[in-house]
């Protein structure tokens, strides 16, 4: 497994497409491997984050990428920080149960409408923070973490972002609610946990939804 980060220029022309357009960027992201298809250890993850008027994105995939389509078209190409890629196995090996870790996720938090037979229906996003909180929290078990607990007994996590990214799939028009969390977390189960960072969280994978990075707390 490889982690990878991407360093934009907004004033490009390029940039400025495919930051507006996660279907685009999710084809540029893709265009970086010969065979983006997912292995036995993980498949391509990646994740939009902005601050202030920079943009940084961040790639966990099972083969190293060749980015320089994007550094051409959308970054610094005569920079060699415009972008990295480093193994992630060292991260991984050092993973164990009861280590805790600072953590940050973008997700699509849903929940599926039942139809009159109990059958699952149609995905909808969540709307509220709390309601966005929730749905991480019934996800620690299949994930291998749990979210630290404060001395006032709340749970160690924050919404740092939640928004509606609509954009042009083909023909048709995409609806997403994306929710940023933050916070720290104790591994309760290292190999569901390996799995999470390899496979990510929840829906909406190829939308930049369901990376899941760690550091070291302290």
């Amino acid at each position: 497994m490889y982690l990878s980060s991407f360093q934009f220029n907004p004033a490009r022309r390029g940039a400025q497409r495919l930051l507006g357009s996660p279907h685009a960027l999710h084809a540029a992201v893709l265009a970086g491997f010969p065979d983006p298809s997912p292995s036995a250890t993980g498949r391509v993850l990646w994740r939009l984050d902005s601050i202030r008027h920079s943009a940084t994105l961040y790639i966990v995939s099972p083969r190293r990428p060749d980015l320089t389509h994007l550094a051409e078209q959308a970054g610094w190409p005569s920079l060699e920080e415009s972008w990295r890629s480093r193994s992630y196995q060292p991260l991984l090996d050092r993973v164990e149960s009861g280590q805790r870790y600072r953590f940050r996720l973008t997700a699509n938090p849903t929940h599926s409408a039942r139809g009159e037979r109990g059958e699952r229906g149609k995905p909808y996003g969540h709307v509220t923070v709390a309601q966005q909180e929730n749905w991480l929290l019934q996800r620690e078990g299949r994930a291998g973490f749990r979210i630290d607990e404060l001395p006032n007994g709340e749970r160690d996590v924050v919404v740092t972002d939640r928004k509606m990214l609509t954009f042009r799939r083909r023909e048709t028009s995409v609806t997403l609610r994306v929710a940023s969390y933050e916070g720290t977390l104790t591994v309760a189960d290292r190999d569901a946990f390996i799995s999470a960072l390899c496979f990510g969280v929840g829906r909406a994978k190829g939308y930049g939804c369901g990376l899941l990075t760690i550091a070291p707390v302290g």
